[in-house]
């Protein structure tokens, strides 16, 4: 799971510190609509709704704008046209990324994700190019102390949990989708503050030389500034002083 919470870790403290908060709203609703139209809208059926209300709660969205998400999502055909994409393609260096979308509009957001690889100097891709590179897994992230960890790391192993990876303050955890609800009760007896998000994680990461981190590093962030983008993965790792550098600067 190299590379993981380098990234992340980035994306956490923008997204901490992001001042588009209407922006930030927008792709919480989607992620709301989209959960509610293909799972339903009861909370304790649907999984994948439940962890996107959670997430807006965690951003502070207004419990007006979730409620009305799920009622769209319902059956108001305002969000009929709605639909998730997944667009796979190279960055510079060959690294593989895959960009997952919430469009109503497909030939637009199409022509947009092909002219953000374009401009960077990738490419876009036909499907399955890159996506057999990636693993679906739910991470679930606490931020704790180094001296909590290893404890940590014990209590989620017995609950079934895959992997780990953490920084000096924070601890992800990984596992399988059916293996989420154990190891976040495990967690809860002993930390606050969880989040839980579903990634797609490379099988294996390329560690890239400074030049081409910068290069990905403002790919990813172009992506994610796109009102269309939800999430974005790679299997690209960075140095770590050319993450500092970055964030330091961002």
């Amino acid at each position: 799971m190299s590379g993981h919470s380098k990234w992340s870790t980035i994306k956490r403290a923008k997204a901490s510190n992001d001042a588009k908060r209407g922006q930030l709203f927008t792709k919480l609703s989607k992620e709301i609509i989209v959960a509610a139209k293909n799972g339903g809208s009861n909370l304790d059926a649907n999984f994948r709704l439940r962890m996107a209300v959670q997430k807006a709660k965690d951003s502070n969205m207004p419990s007006d704008n979730i409620d009305r998400a799920i009622k769209k999502a319902a059956g108001d055909g305002s969000n009929s046209d709605m639909e998730e994409i997944v667009y796979e393609g190279y960055g510079p260096g060959g690294t593989a990324i895959l960009v997952q979308a919430v469009t109503d509009n497909r030939k637009r957001t199409g022509a947009q994700i092909r002219s953000i690889f374009t401009k960077a100097g990738g490419s876009l891709a036909e499907v399955g190019a890159v996506s057999w590179q990636f693993n679906q897994k739910c991470v679930i992230s606490v931020n704790v102390s180094n001296e909590q960890q290893d404890e940590l790391a014990l209590l989620c192993i017995d609950a079934g949990a895959d992997d780990f990876e953490s920084t000096d303050t924070s601890f992800d955890v990984f596992c399988s989708l059916d293996k989420v609800s154990s190891v976040q009760n495990a967690l809860d007896s002993s930390v606050d503050n969880i989040s839980v998000d579903i990634s797609m994680m490379p099988n294996n990461t390329v560690m890239l030389d400074d030049n081409i981190s910068v290069k990905i590093l403002k790919l990813l962030d172009e992506f994610e500034d796109s009102e269309d983008v939800q999430k974005v993965f790679t299997n690209a790792d960075f140095p770590e002083e050319v993450l500092a550098s970055y964030q330091n600067n961002a």
